[in-house]
């Protein structure tokens, strides 16, 4: 994950990609306008992770909040019509003659409109071609009729949820405590994140991994010694190869993975409902997990790599020793070490996918956001859980039991969630 005041140097990736698939999803449409075609759900999640990723009042963390949104309230507008699962939030079912994608479309343009008002205009225009391919007539009037009852209701319930409150990041510099990062030097991004009431789990706190590992541990003096010698920009111990996965994960991982998702509808052939119900599981569960992350990183206020080695003369740990000039591959992201939050974005991926269609083999197409035109196949969960927990190491970012604690963290939390969540009627 990366801040927002680097990631110009990802946006023309970033902007190519969306732009493509928006293309690909929008074909897709016009060549079935049936009242079930699963490519609504495809188009409006790429057109809201484009609104979003476009949206400069926004991080990167709080689109992924954004995102959960549009995917709670896409979900409740398409089994609102077909009935097939467990409601949301939203308990009141669709006329009989409603049109399931145009109660989709509905609810996802009045969620971004709502939220990313300066896309207005361009919202506007997907809304219309969107619309353009179903019929018109009654089935379609009650679909946008519904759509729009269901994403109004979720605005309403996420008033006061704790967005945007007036919360810092305070804690005193020491030994072991976070503070801003060289080059930038910025503050904490969205540090009040963590206080936002989560929109599955109880509390950010259900799922807390704990502390990291004290400054004097063998633990954390492993984790020290590794990331010094194989994430510094100089390193003489990474191979071409770690330094490839390292960049390939280094870009805009809620881009990167939804893009993976939309793959998925295809490759699996689901029709409109189970699309919705996909990504309502995984978006949702991100949102969650990263609302937990920043609770964590709050609390425990852990600091980066390029601070702990820096000042490794301060931590009375006799095994670790300072390098002032180190710096880590890429620049470090303005926010508390502990847990990693990209690791918080591919477990629900990789978890999600493996319980909600009950197989290890996942299909999955990945895209970096960060290395133009490098794509990576992934059948194995496993595989790509692990090149994630290692190329954050290797870009310099974070300590191993950063990434290990927040995979454990989310995988929980979304096998939770697939328990309470998204069930079937019968």
């Amino acid at each position: 994950m990366r801040s927002i005041d680097t990631r110009k140097w990802v946006t023309a990736c970033t902007v190519g990609l969306l732009l493509t698939t928006i293309a690909v999803t929008s074909a897709a449409a016009q060549s079935n306008t049936g009242r079930d075609d699963p490519a609504v759900i495809t188009e409006w999640n790429a057109v809201a992770v484009s609104t979003l990723a476009g949206d400069a009042t926004k991080s990167i963390p709080e689109t992924a909040l954004y995102l959960g949104f549009v995917h709670a309230a896409v979900y409740d507008a398409a089994v609102g019509v077909h009935r097939r699962y467990q409601p949301y939030r939203y308990q009141r079912g669709a006329p009989p003659d409603t049109s399931a994608q145009a109660a989709v479309a509905a609810a996802a343009y009045q969620i971004l409109v709502t939220y990313s008002p300066v896309a207005k205009t361009t919202l506007d225009a997907r809304y219309a071609e969107s619309l353009a391919r179903i019929p018109d007539g009654r089935a379609k009037t009650n679909g946008l009729a519904y759509g729009t009852r269901v994403a109004d209701n979720l605005i309403r319930l996420r008033a006061d949820d704790g967005r945007n409150a007036p919360i810092q990041f305070d804690k005193t510099p020491a030994p072991g405590v976070w503070r801003p990062t060289p080059p930038a030097m910025l503050p904490m991004t969205a540090p009040w994140l963590g206080e936002v009431t989560p929109l599955l789990v109880h509390s950010a706190a259900q799922f807390d991994p704990g502390p990291p590992p004290s400054l004097t541990s063998a633990q954390y003096t492993r984790d020290f010694n590794e990331v010094k010698a194989i994430g510094s920009a100089t390193s003489a111990t990474r191979t071409d190869a770690q330094t490839g996965t390292a960049r390939f994960f280094s870009g805009n991982a809620v881009v990167q993975y939804n893009a993976a998702l939309r793959d998925q509808v295809t490759v699996r052939h689901l029709d409109l409902v189970d699309a919705a119900r996909m990504f309502a599981v995984i978006d949702m569960s991100i949102a969650d997990s990263l609302i937990s992350t920043w609770y964590a990183k709050s609390r425990y206020g852990f600091w980066r790599p390029i601070t702990a080695i820096t000042l490794a003369d301060t931590d009375g740990n006799p095994a670790t020793t300072p390098d002032p000039a180190w710096v880590p591959m890429i620049p470090t992201p303005p926010y508390p070490e502990f847990p990693s939050g990209y690791n918080v974005i591919n477990a629900p991926v990789t978890a999600g996918l493996a319980g909600l269609f009950h197989t290890r083999h996942l299909s999955l197409t990945v895209t970096s956001t960060a290395v133009p035109d490098v794509v990576r196949f992934y059948d194995s969960g496993t595989a790509l859980d692990n090149d994630v927990i290692d190329a954050r190491v290797w870009l310099g970012f974070h300590f191993r039991t950063a990434d290990t604690a927040a995979w454990a963290m989310s995988g929980r939390l979304v096998r939770w969630t697939l328990r309470h969540y998204f069930q079937p009627v019968d």
